[in-house]
């Protein structure tokens, strides 16, 4: 497991061994690169960025400077992660998602200066172990999405995200559970739910979701 996963647990994937860059992508020499990760056309990896083992960096993706991405991370077509975003492991981030920086964004200062670094203070989107985040949907900085939870298509996400939630529109509200397959959880009674796949159950309670060991 990536020591750089904000929710632990065990990484049963098999992590390949070679790397490979393409030679369009634009790799930083101070980003580390994890082996088996793949970093395709016209991609972009700023400096200080920490991607784990056998990631796949989507063409034209970016990787902002600092970002830390877990292992077995996917970074779809055009998808946008700006510093100083964290990923755990197992994270999907979908074709021309954006995770944002900036809270009060302004390109100029109060007197008409072009902003600086100096002038602000960059705020990170964090997404715990297994997450998805669909399609054109946007982070807006600084939130938190929970473990193995699943951020609609053209979402737009607002405030944290509960562990396993399914949330959809603007701004993104919670429309049901999704368990770790990725598949919409099926109510069986009050505060009770399991997976339509796997079958594994999980108890919700105070709009939170566990699963139950048996």
């Amino acid at each position: 497991m990536s020591a750089l996963s904000p929710t632990p647990g065990p990484t049963p994937w098999r992590t390949p061994v070679a790397t490979r860059i393409v030679d369009s992508a634009e790799v930083s020499d101070d980003a580390t690169i994890g082996d088996g990760t793949s970093v395709w056309h016209l991609a972009q990896v700023r400096e200080g960025a920490v991607l784990g083992q056998g990631c796949i960096i989507g063409r034209g993706a970016y990787i902002g400077t600092g970002v830390r991405l877990g292992d077995h991370c996917k970074v779809q077509n055009y998808a946008l992660v700006y510093e100083p975003a964290v990923l755990a492991d197992g994270v999907f981030i979908g074709p021309a998602v954006v995770l944002t920086n900036d809270t009060f964004p302004r390109a100029i200062n109060p007197d008409g200066s072009l902003k600086s670094a100096d002038d602000w203070e960059p705020v990170g989107v964090t997404i715990g172990r297994g997450a998805s985040i669909g399609a054109r949907s946007v982070c807006v900085a600084p939130v938190t999405i929970g473990a193995w939870a699943t951020v609609a298509a053209g979402a737009v996400v607002t405030k944290d995200v509960p562990d396993h939630a399914l949330v959809a529109g603007v701004p993104a509200r919670r429309i049901g559970w999704v368990g770790e397959a990725g598949h919409p959880l099926r109510e069986d009674g009050p505060g009770r739910w399991s997976c339509p796949v796997s079958g594994t159950a999980y108890e919700e309670h105070e709009q939170t979701l566990r699963k139950v060991e048996l």
